[in-house]
C-alpha cells in the first residue's frame, strides 16, 4: 500500500461523504488467491492489515472485502458482488474496471492518479526489493517515506515482511 492507495481512499472517502453519506466505503482486495510473487509478495490478510493500519491512523471507517482472482474480465463483476455486495459506486483509477462495472450497470467514478509516474507498484517494490537485507530501520524509513504511508513501513518492518522480497526473484517489470 503507497501514497497513490492512500490518495485514492482519501479521495473515494470524501466522495462519499459528501455525495451518498448514507453508504459504506468498501475497499477491495483483489487478487487474493495468487501465490506469492514479487508482483503480489504479500498475501491478501497482509495487505487487508497494512490498509487497516493506515485506516485506523487517518479515522476513516471502511469495510475491506478480500476478492479471489478468476482471470475472466467478462465475469468479473458477477463474481466480485459475491463479495462486495451488488449495489454501490464503484470509486476507481482502472479504466477497464470501470468498464465491467459500467457494462454491469453500475455507476463508477473514475478518477486519475496522484504522482504516477513516480508511484507505480512495480517501482516501489523494486525500491523494497533493493533494501530488503538492511536491518537499520532509520535507513528504511527514510528510503520508503516518499513513497509509502509510516503507518504501513512500520507494519512492514515489525512482521519482518520487507525482508521476504529479497528471495523471490526478478521481477520481470521495467527499469527505468
Amino acid at each position: 500500500m503507497h501514497l497513490g492507495h492512500t490518495d485514492l481512499i482519501r479521495k473515494a472517502n470524501d466522495f462519499k461523504s459528501s455525495k451518498f453519506p448514507h453508504l459504506s466505503l468498501v475497499i477491495a482486495i483483489g487478487s487474493a488467491n495468487k501465490i506469492q510473487s514479487i508482483q503480489d509478495p504479500w498475501s491478501a490478510d497482509e495487505r487487508s492489515e497494512m490498509i487497516r493500519s493506515w485506516l485506523e491512523e487517518n479515522s476513516i471507517s471502511a469495510e475491506i472485502t478480500i476478492i479471489p482472482d478468476i482471470d475472466d474480465p467478462p465475469n468479473w463483476v458477477s463474481h466480485a458482488e459475491k463479495y462486495h455486495g451488488k449495489s454501490g459506486i464503484l470509486f476507481t483509477s482502472d479504466e477497464k474496471l470501470a468498464e465491467l462495472y459500467q457494462k454491469s450497470n453500475w455507476q463508477s467514478t473514475k478518477v486519475t492518479l496522484t504522482n504516477r509516474d513516480s508511484l507505480q507498484g512495480w517501482r516501489i517494490r523494486a525500491t523494497l526489493q533493493m533494501i530488503s537485507t538492511i536491518d537499520d530501520e532509520n535507513a528504511i524509513h527514510s528510503i520508503l517515506k516518499s513513497s509509502i504511508p509510516e503507518s504501513v513501513i512500520n507494519y512492514l518492518i515489525s512482521n519482518d515482511l520487507i525482508r521476504r522480497l529479497a528471495t523471490l526473484g526478478g521481477g520481470g517489470e521495467p527499469v527505468g
